[in-house]
């Protein structure tokens, strides 16, 4: 189950499957353009540590990729990365978003996990799917991997041409169940979990909130005219 928690009086969202994951929202977001928004990123980072303990929160440089990298704490630029693997207690991994997919994935047992940007070229790639693959070899397994799915751009909301629409169902041999004079209804958060269960995962849960329908509560990209402003999925380990 999803709840909202308070850090400093701002709030995050969380999920009771697993603890040491959470969403950033408009109140306590660490990702901007916007130079006079600076200080409150930085207050909001300087708490999420605090919160975390860890030393360091390392955030890629995303670009719609199938890209994967492991974070490393001697390590600051991840360029066109938009998956990132943590195997280090030492620090947290942020990645951000504006109506893509979050996905988080941890294995508690073997305390490794992942932070994953699945926008709809990277669903379209399967990058959630391939970074479950990847922490397979470093030694996870389907089994005791928990899958977070959190707040992005609903069904109800994202409207694409025929062709997107068809490169994502693609990934999970369906077709389109809509076509509205070429345009389509994709559902992001549905495509990411059947990947993931195709992967062998069984324990995932998918955030009940749309960015459009909850913008009071996180970015969009599209409903808030190409705003620089991002949420973020961040994940610690044990």
């Amino acid at each position: 189950m999803f709840y909202f928690e308070k850090i400093n009086n701002k709030s995050i969202l969380k999920c009771d499957i697993l603890e040491n994951a959470l969403f950033t929202t408009k109140e306590s977001f660490i990702k901007t353009k916007d130079e006079g928004l600076n200080d409150v990123v930085e207050k909001n980072k300087d708490d999420l540590k605090r919160y975390l303990r860890v030393k360091k929160i390392i955030s890629p440089n995303q670009r719609h990729t199938d890209n994967i990298d492991v974070a490393r704490i001697d390590k600051d630029e991840y360029p066109e990365t938009d998956a990132l693997i943590l195997k280090d207690k030492d620090i947290a991994i942020a990645l951000n978003y504006a109506d893509c997919t979050p996905v988080i994935l941890y294995d508690k047992k073997r305390n490794i996990g992942a932070v994953i940007h699945a926008g709809w070229r990277g669903t379209a790639l399967q990058i959630a799917l391939k970074s479950f693959l990847k922490m397979k070899e470093l030694g996870a397994h389907e089994d005791d991997t928990a899958a977070l799915i959190g707040p992005c751009i609903s069904k109800c909301c994202f409207e694409v041409d025929i062709e997107v629409g068809e490169k994502l169902y693609k990934t999970i041999n369906k077709k389109i169940d809509e076509n509205k004079e070429g345009k389509c209804y994709p559902d992001l958060k549905e495509i990411n979990r059947i990947q993931l269960e195709n992967a062998g995962l069984k324990n995932i849960e998918i955030a009940p909130y749309c960015t459009v329908c909850d913008n009071n509560l996180f970015f969009s990209y599209r409903y808030e005219n190409g705003t620089t402003n991002r949420h973020s999925a961040i994940l610690k380990l044990a």
